[in-house]
Order: C-alpha cells, then structure tokens, then sequence
C-alpha cells in the first residue's frame, strides 16, 4: 500500500463515482479502478459497494476512510516541516553575546527583527565570556557570537562591524576625578588602578596616550561586575560609551576621556560556511545590517 492508493480511495469516497474521481485525479476511470482494486486485495476489505450506477462505502470503507485522511493530512503535514525547516524557517540558533552588545541595543535589534520574520525558529541567547566565544563557534556550540573586535578568530570564522562607539571612563562618586565636567586626561590616570571590562582595548590606548603601564588590579568579569565594582569603589574602568545612556548603577559617575576618541565596536561572528538553514538566514540579515555610530560623551 502507497500514498497513492490512499489518494485514489480518498477521491472516490468523496465523489463516489469513478469517472468524477478519475477526472479530479487526472489518471483513466480503468486505471482508478485497478488502483482501488489493489488496495482491496491488500487490506483483504471490500472497501466499496459497487452497482451499476452507484459506488457507496462499505462499513469497512466508512472506517478506513477517516484514517486514510489522518494519513494524508499528518504526511502534509511532516512534508510542510521538512520544507519549512529546509528555507530556515524552523530550527535553533544558538547565540552568545557580551554584555555591550546588549547594552548597545545590537542584540536586540537583530533577535526582533529576525523573529518577526521567521517566528518558527527558537532563538536561545546567552552571554558568554568573550574569550571563550571564538572556540564555541567553532566548535560548534554557537551558531553566532556578538563579540567586541578585535579578538583572534579561527580561519573558518569571519565578522561583521554593526555598532562603533568610543570609551569613556567609568569612575566611583566619591573619586576626585568624578567631579569636574570636562575630558579627563591620560596622564591624570598614570597612578590609577584599573578593572579591566570584556575588552582591554581602551585601558591599554589610555596607558599609550599617558605613557604609562596601566595597573590592573583584576577583572571581575561581566561588564555589570565590572561597573559593581567601580561603583563600590575598588577601581576605575575604561568602557563602552554605550553604557552611559543605559546604566543608572548608584555610586558611579561616567566622564570622557581627553584627547582623539578612542573608538571601538561590537561585531557579530559566524561561520565562514555555515550549513544550518536557520543559521544562514541570521546570517544574512547581519550581512545586510548597516554599521551604527553611537556617538561619544
């Protein structure tokens, strides 16, 4: 028994007339009635009742017709799934992100707009490490990092710039340096110690443009640690002007830092040849994003 031979029964149960159903099918009355034939013989039924002007259900029929139709209907169904999964509108994309980007707004934008367009698939998002990131695409455990360059990706792996912004300095309350309302110069930082956020970029441009040799005193993690602990009084930071706008944290004030903006960005990396439809999908529509500019304090 085929797909067919349920196809065929179903015309003729609905037409209960083999030129009418044959006509519908677009095969020959004689073939249709081969076919239904052949499906008697296999389910040892007689399916139809047959006079010379008249077919009608048997008993047997009336019960076969209702599970024929529930295998049609569940065979559509899982060809619709296949297809649909196919063109990426069904699956799992697993993201990772730090902090920034969910502070930058960028991890938002692109998770809204693609669940308008496709909301069959599952987008699960976690922040991670951004060391750790580069390795977990890698390998396989994430599907697209939302990381800060520059960071050493592996060759199969490339990026995409979606949000440029500039440091600034993150600095307790209670600091002499909190007080005034102009830039703050390199050079007024060389005795400071610093917590050390997602990316080291900033802090380490300030110790150039000082001439001096940052002093770390650690690095807290997540960059709402790392804005704890300032505001606790432990340290300054040199972060992400994004968070200014966003971030009302007690016992922390954000100033700008003298001289040319440092500048910096949030990126989205994949896989060079990603093969998961859904993935690609993303993907494209991170390709198609035009770079935004956050200007700076």
């Amino acid at each position: 028994m085929e797909l067919r031979h349920l196809r065929y029964f179903l015309a003729l149960a609905e037409a209960l007339h083999f030129t009418r159903a044959a006509t519908a099918l677009g095969i020959a009355p004689p073939t249709l009635s081969v076919q239904i034939r052949e499906l008697e013989t296999f389910l040892s039924a007689e399916l139809f009742r047959r006079a010379q002007r008249t077919v009608r259900l048997t008993p047997a029929g009336e019960a076969f017709r209702a599970e024929a139709q529930a295998t049609i209907d569940q065979f559509e169904r899982t060809e619709s799934v296949g297809r649909r999964a196919g063109r990426g509108e069904l699956g799992r994309i697993e993201l990772g992100y730090v902090g920034s980007a969910a502070y930058g707004g960028v991890l938002q934008d692109q998770v809204a707009r693609f669940r308008a367009r496709h909301p069959a698939v599952e987008l699960n998002c976690r922040e991670h490490p951004m060391e750790a990131m580069p390795r977990m695409l890698d390998e396989g455990r994430l599907d697209i990092a939302f990381i800060r360059p520059p960071l050493p990706l592996p060759p199969g792996l490339r990026s995409h710039v979606l949000l440029r912004d500039f440091f600034c300095l993150a600095l307790p309350e209670a600091h002499p340096l909190a007080a005034g309302d102009g830039p703050v110069a390199a050079r007024a930082l060389a005795k400071e110690g610093f917590l050390l956020p997602e990316q080291a970029l900033g802090t380490e441009a300030i110790g150039r443009r000082g001439r001096f040799a940052p002093r770390i005193l650690g690095r807290p993690g997540s960059l709402m640690e790392v804005l704890t602990a300032v505001s606790l009084g432990h340290g300054l930071a040199v972060v992400p002007s994004v968070l200014v706008a966003v971030v009302r944290l007690p016992g922390i004030r954000f100033r700008a830092l003298g001289g040319a903006a440092i500048a910096s960005e949030i990126a989205a990396a994949f896989r060079r040849h990603e093969r998961s439809p859904a993935a690609r999908l993303l993907i494209r529509q991170i390709a198609e994003t035009t770079e935004r500019i956050a200007p700076p304090i």
